[in-house]
């Protein structure tokens, strides 16, 4: 790219950085007198003593709104107001949410209006109206900093790339990482606004290199899209998927800084409720269960347990002996499938005409006419007959195993503990492949098996008094939750500020909504939030889906959210060098198309923000080995730091890193530090380091655990490990390269020689960089040339 971000001392103290101080300043009063309305207004809906149920309902929602309107203001504190526009004849300030002076003129824009757009937009060849664009830093309330940004037309322009704020990005680029991601808000730059802003419909592929912002993308864009869509979003909300719990970890302070409290986070493996998917699998079974092929191997399963018997099968009733032969019970069972309803559901069906025939059976034994004649007993008489074997314990045993009512968990762990049942539903799978799907029966749940426990369900159903009872209580919550997105929008949605100045008893929309919509939820959903409701039902659907590290779901894994996306509403943010799963997406349009066919949009992100220029120059060699059409994104920094790195031999590996990984955190002060090493070390390192006291502040990941993350160093132990222990190993050194925001070192290791084969590296040729590993180097500390 034409230009690099380098750092520049601070100017003099800016001579408006008084008048400044007094103007956020009053910001915070007014955010102060917000906090104290909506606390009285909350303990006045609290005191609400009239106990009819309808009115009940409105307390609590009103006090449930209250918090949240709270918690969005507590969220916001920090960095309230960070940045000015100025015009020819005006300013207006920029910030996390609106607010309004008592005749209703903007005080602060929220980032999310169009009015505040010019700030991540304006350039000085494409100015607009602004003149001057102003960066306010502030710690605490307290304003440290300003720099301001001429666009001037008559500025010469040399085709540099355009970075907005080039002092307060640069700032926030070498600020040290604290172990929670902070929001982009006051740096979004125009090619990620635009991206942020795009359109509600449709399916958004967001693809860009490591660095380039994508998960800041997607993440602002939820707390926009929430923002401009208030009224189709707010009854179905809005759900993030993330790689693994500690990214969700690492992620979940950004959307409330942006003033969003209520958008679900969620992994592939905590997504179905009631399962926690912590057992760990082996690459092949992940392979083999993110196969579309696992489609058609669940609806075998599910039609092997509706049995046919091959001999005749016998049970003792009050009637005597009855039998059921094979023809009888495949009529039955060809009944019951030819409604077309699922397998919980159609098993009345057979049920009623199994017992049917069991009632013949004593119609025929006890109504015969010994004359000769027709049979004594009616119709009538033969359903009561029905009805009374329906009740025999014998009768239900049968019943249950030829046609079990079955959970989800039942069928996937009968599936995959049997080998028998395995055989008859997947003929189609070699037979190792089908070995590796075996397990042992109560052994846990994988991330990998959530797919299949959400198509089981699919295919299961529940049972039909059941199936009933949940349709009409989701009926029932659609229409509270609708009535709670209006009352959302009926109290400002774009705007914290919810008071009416002159008369705060005017009456409102939330007082007339209660008894024809609110008061109609169920007492058991009480006053959840979107979330929470989504969270507890598997069957939700979402107003709009974001997915981050995407290139990791497997096809079974999209099914999955399809099934929660019915609009097709969907944001999907991911880097197919960076896919490490067996199972992972190879190609967007392969996957998406299906599903989303005519309907999705690519959008690319190609400048580097996080990785410095010396760090990607290392990882864009592992790059070009993955795939050589692939390009490294271009990093806009800078660091004149380049990586280092070292030969230990195997048996001194745990202590030489933990020593390493101390040295590392010393530089970073109170920046992050983060060691991903191969698995067949993370478990030895892991224990060097925290016996070495550094656990707090130093993490110690295989690379799947650091998907997503960024650290201010970084020490990539054995990349030679990494790459052969899994098919897509360079995937995953890519990975691990460039997760550094500031340093990096790479740690070769020597292993004994029984030990070498298949592992390439060591003393051999290294992975990292295709270059020999200088020895020199071990008498060299870190940061030290190669």
């Amino acid at each position: 790219m034409g230009n690099r971000l380098s750092h520049r001392p601070a100017d003099a103290l800016h001579p408006d950085l008084p008048a400044e101080q007094r103007y956020v300043s009053m910001l915070y009063s007014r955010l102060d007198d917000l906090r104290e309305r909506l606390s009285a207004r909350r303990d006045t809906a609290r005191m609400e003593e009239d106990e009819t149920p309808g009115r009940l309902t409105h307390r609590d929602n009103l006090t449930a709104l209250y918090n949240r309107r709270l918690r969005q203001l507590d969220a916001v504190e920090n960095g309230l107001c960070f940045g000015r526009l100025d015009t020819a004849d005006t300013h207006r300030y920029i910030g996390r949410i609106g607010i309004f002076d008592t005749a209703r003129e903007p005080l602060l824009i929220d980032w999310r209006a169009d009015a505040a757009r010019p700030f991540y937009t304006a350039t000085a060849a494409r100015p607009g109206d602004v003149t001057r664009r102003r960066h306010i830093r502030t710690t605490g309330r307290r304003v440290t900093e300003l720099t301001d940004e001429v666009l001037d037309l008559a500025a010469p322009q040399d085709g540099r790339r355009t970075i907005a704020g080039e002092a307060a990005l640069l700032a926030a680029l070498e600020s040290e990482r604290t172990g929670r991601m902070r929001d982009i808000v006051e740096t979004i730059q125009g090619e990620q606004d635009e991206i942020i802003r795009d359109g509600l419909d449709g399916v958004l592929i967001v693809e860009g290199g490591p660095g380039t912002g994508k998960t800041a993308v997607a993440l602002h864009r939820a707390a926009y899209l929430l923002y401009e869509h208030r009224a189709r979003l707010a009854s179905r909300g809005v759900l993030l998927i993330g790689p693994n719990q500690t990214f969700l970890d690492y992620i979940s302070e950004v959307l409330p800084g942006l003033a969003e409290t209520d958008v679900l986070l969620r992994t592939v493996g905590t997504l179905y409720p009631g399962v926690t998917a912590d057992r760990a699998e082996n690459p092949e079974a992940v392979a083999v269960k993110g196969d579309v092929r696992m489609i058609e191997v669940m609806a075998a399963a599910v039609a092997d347990r509706q049995r046919l018997p091959v001999e005749p099968v016998e049970m003792d009733t009050e009637y005597g002996t009855l039998s059921l032969d094979r023809e009888t019970c495949a009529v039955a069972r060809d009944k019951a499938r030819a409604t077309g309803r699922r397998h919980n559901a159609a098993r009345p069906v057979f049920a009623k005409a199994l017992v049917a025939a069991l009632a013949e059976q004593v119609a025929e034994r006890i109504g015969t006419d010994p004359l000769g004649g027709d049979n004594l007993l009616d119709a009538a008489d033969v359903d009561e007959i029905a009805a009374e074997l329906a009740g025999e314990s014998d009768v239900q045993a049968v019943l249950d195993w030829l046609w079990p009512v079955l959970t989800p968990q039942q069928l996937l762990a009968g599936l995959l503990g049997g080998e028998e049942r395995l055989r008859t539903a997947a003929p189609h799978l070699s037979a190792a492949q089908r070995e590796s799907l075996r397990r042992e029966p109560h052994s846990g749940w994988t991330v990998a098996d959530v797919p299949l426990l959400d198509e089981a369900a699919e295919l299961l159903g529940l049972p039909d008094d059941r199936e009933r009872r949940d349709a009409d209580r989701r009926r029932a919550e659609e229409r509270a939750a609708y009535a709670q997105g209006v009352l959302d929008i009926a109290m400002g949605s774009r705007s914290i500020d919810m008071e009416d100045e002159d008369d705060p008893e005017i009456l409102m929309a939330t007082d007339l909504l209660d008894a024809a919509l609110l008061g109609e939820r169920h007492t058991d959903t009480g006053h959840l939030t979107t979330a929470e409701r989504a969270a507890a039902d598997r069957t939700w659907t979402f107003g709009h889906i974001v997915v981050d590290e995407a290139q990791e779901l497997s096809a079974m894994a999209w099914r999955m959210l399809m099934r929660r996306s019915v609009a097709r509403s969907m944001t999907i943010v991911g880097d197919l060098a960076q896919s490490g799963s067996p199972a992972g997406t190879t190609s967007w349009r392969k996957v998406l198309e299906p599903y989303a066919e005519g309907r999705i949009r690519h959008r690319r992100l190609t400048v580097g923000y996080r990785t410095p220029a010396e760090i990607m120059a290392e990882a864009a060699v592992v790059l070009a080995e993955i795939d050589p059409a692939l390009r490294a994104p271009e990093a806009v920094r800078s660091t004149g730091v380049p990586p280092w790195r070292r030969t230990v031999d195997a048996d001194r590996l745990p202590a030489e890193v933990a020593g390493l990984a101390t040295e590392e955190a010393a530089r970073a002060g109170r920046g992050s530090v983060g060691v991903i090493a191969s698995r067949r070390f993370t478990p030895g390192v892991a224990e060097a380091v925290a016996a070495a006291g550094d656990a707090d502040r130093v993490t110690v990941t295989a690379v799947d655990g650091a998907k997503g993350l960024e650290f201010d160093a970084v020490v990539v132990v054995d990349p030679a490990g990494i790459v052969a222990e899994s098919v897509r190993g360079r995937n995953d050194l890519y990975v691990a390269l460039t997760r550094a925001t500031q340093r990096l070192g790479v740690v070769d290791v020597v292993l004994p020689a029984e030990a070498r084969t298949g592992h390439r590296g060591g003393n051999g040729s290294p992975v990292t960089g295709g270059r020999p590993v200088d020895n020199r180097s071990n008498a060299k500390p870190p940061g030290g040339t190669r």
